[in-house]
């Protein structure tokens, strides 16, 4: 499903903010109402990953920009800025509360593709060619194949390389290996 499908126009703004780690959820809570009016929403994009406890898989939520939120606004008007600026676990704004620049270019690009899977992206599925080298078949690591730097077939994880700001974030991707047609996994 493509992101304006999901998320609205392309002619919106996109923002990112340093938010206290772990009080993403609550950032969101607590400006929710008041950016709304506005026309504006903050994201919190998060992937699905498979951990092994205690000798068992279980299903873990975890952020793809660990203190960091995606808003979306028509403009950045005073009032949106006030909102998020008031808000206790807020930080600031990228690049800094006084060089607020909009994500732009391949940047916003990684970011849409990343909302593109929703808020919360699951796993991708993969296979592997003949030189053990991974293919995406779908998922949200789709088009990010030249990013990906290292792949953990054990553990169904791959580290992609995601840059922001002039910021590199190395985060981890989980994916499901699927059988070549005609072959068993």
């Amino acid at each position: 499903m493509c992101y304006e499908a999901i998320y609205g126009t392309a002619d919106m703004m996109t923002y990112v903010l340093q938010v206290m780690t772990g009080d993403e959820e609550r950032v969101r809570k607590l400006t929710a109402g008041k950016l709304e009016a506005e026309g504006a929403r903050l994201y919190w994009p998060r992937r699905s990953l498979n951990i092994r406890r205690n000798g068992r898989i279980v299903s873990s939520v975890a952020p793809v920009f660990p203190g960091y939120v995606i808003l979306e606004t028509p403009e950045l008007t005073d009032s949106v800025f006030v909102t998020l600026k008031r808000c206790p676990a807020v930080i600031r704004f990228l690049e800094s509360n006084t060089n607020i620049r909009p994500v732009e270019g391949e940047e916003l690009a990684l970011v849409r593709h990343l909302l593109g899977f929703g808020e919360v992206a699951r796993q991708s599925r993969v296979r592997f060619d003949e030189n053990s080298r991974i293919v995406v078949v779908d998922g949200p690591l789709s088009g990010l194949e030249g990013r990906i730097v290292k792949v953990d077939k054990r553990k169904g994880r791959a580290k992609v390389k995601l840059d922001l700001y002039e910021r590199s974030f190395l985060i981890d991707f989980g994916f499901e290996v699927i059988a070549p047609s005609g072959r068993a996994s």
